[in-house]
């Protein structure tokens, strides 16, 4: 029997076992990934300036602004951007508020007709032609009405009327057979009628006449002589039952009237200086040599010189219905006052108001200057009653 032995092969797988390929060195390889910086909101040393700069890297979409490019590119960008526009804005408004060049070619006889024409057009026709200067209410043939052409009689009464849309107190008079406008604005202790308004509610005695109020030593005797009425009449017409009267009683004084200033501040007719400051008149209103020709003409107002940048103020309450250039009048605004009353303010260096706005007596309207046709700073004042010229020192008080 053949004996095989495997140790020799036994062997051979062995030595075949121990064989190995050289091998290669281990190589990690990761993909390449754009490193972020991200804010941790508990990092410590992550600050505020840090956390901009990687909002605003996120926003334009690079990977990191540092803080060099940060202080060298984009706050000069972000400042550029906020400060043309508001640099374009100031010039754009100092070159419409402070005027141009004074221009000579244009013939100011020609453009004062022009803008005297532009005038007439704001000018509002008032209801004067109803009431005389005392404020008497006059007919349609323009006599003053009485009590005895009225047919008022004794003792006097009151009514309560509310105030319509388009009523004047001259009408609302009338409409009460009441001679005189005054006796309306005393009664109900109107300060001004242009403050009259829809809806108010107006009290209305049955004749003409004033509520005093008596004073300690008053007697019917006194108010009489003062008012210029008999007793009799005082003591009818408030049907009176004893001659003897108490301190603080109302008695209705039978035809008495306002005085005039009274009556005109009443009907806002009391036109106030337009500069509060210490000024100098240079030309009056009329006839005088033009500044630069030296020609006779025609001076459409009064001048009032005084420094650059002085305050200018509404003379009377209103509206502004127009403020702009002129080569004449430089910058200036015209004012309406109601009742036929305009103003025109001239020469201004810059304009405070603007078109449509209403303005009190007082409201700063401009600061003086010498734009237009000018020789030095000053005011031109220039009045208008129902689109005809007035001297404004005739009205200002």
């Amino acid at each position: 029997m053949e004996i095989i032995s495997y140790v020799g092969a036994a062997n051979v797988r062995r030595e075949k076992s121990n064989f190995r390929l050289p091998s290669l060195p281990k190589m990690h390889v990761q993909p390449f990934r754009p490193q972020r910086v991200r804010y941790n909101r508990t990092h410590a040393s992550f600050d505020a300036l840090a956390k901009h700069r990687y909002a605003i890297s996120r926003a334009l979409n690079i990977r990191w602004l540092s803080k060099s490019a940060f202080y060298k590119y984009f706050i000069p960008l972000l400042a550029m951007c906020i400060l043309v526009p508001m640099t374009m804005f100031r010039v754009s408004d100092y070159l419409e508020t402070h005027g141009n060049p004074v221009l000579f070619e244009t013939n100011p006889d020609s453009e004062l007709e022009a803008l005297t024409a532009a005038m007439s057009k704001f000018a509002i026709e008032s209801n004067e032609d109803e009431f005389d200067e005392n404020g008497n209410v006059l007919s349609d043939d323009g006599k003053i009405l009485t009590p005895a052409s009225l047919g008022i009689g004794q003792p006097v009464s009151f009514s309560t009327y509310t105030v319509k849309s388009g009523d004047a107190i001259s009408t609302i008079a009338r409409k009460f057979g009441l001679g005189n406008i005054s006796t309306l604005i005393a009664i109900n202790d109107i300060d001004n009628v242009r403050t009259l308004r829809a809806g108010q509610k107006l009290r209305i005695p049955s004749m003409d006449g004033l509520i005093h109020t008596v004073r300690k030593g008053e007697s019917l005797n006194s108010i009489s002589v003062k008012y210029h009425v008999s007793v009799e009449e005082l003591a009818d017409t408030n049907d009176l039952s004893s001659l003897i009267l108490s301190v603080g009683q109302e008695l209705f004084v039978p035809g008495a009237k306002m005085d005039a200033n009274s009556l005109r501040k009443a009907m806002g007719e009391l036109f106030t200086y337009p500069i509060k400051a210490a000024w100098r008149l240079t030309s009056r209103f009329g006839i005088r040599k033009d500044p630069f020709t030296g020609v006779q003409s025609s001076h459409t107002g009064v001048d009032m010189a005084c420094p650059t940048g002085t305050p200018i103020y509404a003379c009377m309450s209103g509206s502004v219905v127009y403020s702009g250039w002129s080569n004449i009048f430089g910058n200036y605004v015209i004012i309406n006052h109601g009742n036929g009353y305009q103003t025109l303010y001239g020469h201004m260096s810059k304009i405070l108001a603007r078109k449509g706005q209403s303005v009190s007596q007082g409201t700063r309207i401009g600061l003086v200057g010498s734009t237009g046709y000018s020789t030095g700073p000053h005011l031109h004042l220039t009045v208008y009653k129902n689109g005809k010229l007035v001297d404004p020192l005739t009205l200002l008080k």
